[in-house]
């Protein structure tokens, strides 16, 4: 909404200012237009396998990007002259974000060559930043509008009242208070009821050492096709990490 406008209708007919949103390129641009909406990192849900071949085929995943990185950070700013770390935190920050979802974008037939459009924000400050958001809205009574977890309520009416979701909201010096949203359709709600179902299966599994619980959560992820694939995860897991052993073992 921008001035008590709808301007969603509007964005979606717009071939050139679609394309030129990241979701234009992870998705495609008709798909949005098929949903109705501009989804917000469902790429591994509605093009599953196109991802999992993209990762498959990369010559490093995204754990062993970041795990050689953070590294390499740490090797430059020992070297680094003093008073530099700031800034190659930044430069550190700013790679990571090129490099979130390289998977999707471009994977969408048709769409590849806008990637190239995409290039990260210097003065993008992450978490950190809205973080800073929050403190500064709330401790100087600044009212501002951002997105944020929160204790569902009423906000989604297709989840429990004491999920917690991902939502606009407005900031002051009484807290945080949620907008009212659109409210998800049937697939939507679906889809988010069953995340949300895993999410609290593996809270239960880490929480009380539930193997039947554990065994659940990978099953029923929609990312996972088959109960047998989801107990062959958990026991790559406890084979592998020895803190996921000591509590499923």
């Amino acid at each position: 909404m921008h001035d008590g406008e709808d301007v969603l209708p509007r964005l979606l007919a717009d071939e050139e200012r679609l394309r030129g949103l990241e979701e234009g390129v992870v998705f495609g641009t008709q798909w949005l237009r098929d949903l109705g909406v501009i989804p917000n990192e469902l790429y591994y849900y509605y093009f599953n396998r196109d991802a999992v071949r993209s990762i498959l085929d990369a010559p490093q995943t995204r754990g062993e990007f970041l795990a050689r990185q953070q590294q390499e950070f740490y090797r430059r700013v020992t070297a680094a002259a003093e008073g530099s770390a700031v800034q190659l935190w930044r430069e550190t920050v700013a790679s990571r974000s090129a490099n979130y979802m390289a998977e999707a974008k471009g994977a969408v037939q048709g769409e590849a060559e806008a990637e190239e459009d995409f290039r990260p924000d210097p003065a993008h400050q992450g978490y950190a930043g809205v973080a800073l958001a929050v403190m500064a809205a709330i401790s100087r009574n600044e009212r501002a509008t951002m997105i944020l977890n929160v204790r569902n309520g009423t906000t989604v009416y297709a989840l429990p009242a004491d999920a917690v979701v991902e939502v606009p909201v407005t900031v002051d010096a009484n807290g945080v208070h949620p907008l009212t949203i659109t409210q998800p359709d049937l697939h939507q709600a679906g889809l988010m009821q069953q995340v949300k179902a895993v999410e609290r299966l593996t809270v239960a599994a880490a929480t009380t050492g539930s193997r039947a619980a554990a065994v659940q959560a990978f099953s029923l992820h929609p990312l996972v096709d088959s109960v047998t694939v989801g107990r062959k995860l958990l026991d790559g897991y406890v084979a592998r990490i020895p803190e996921v052993a000591a509590v499923f073992g």
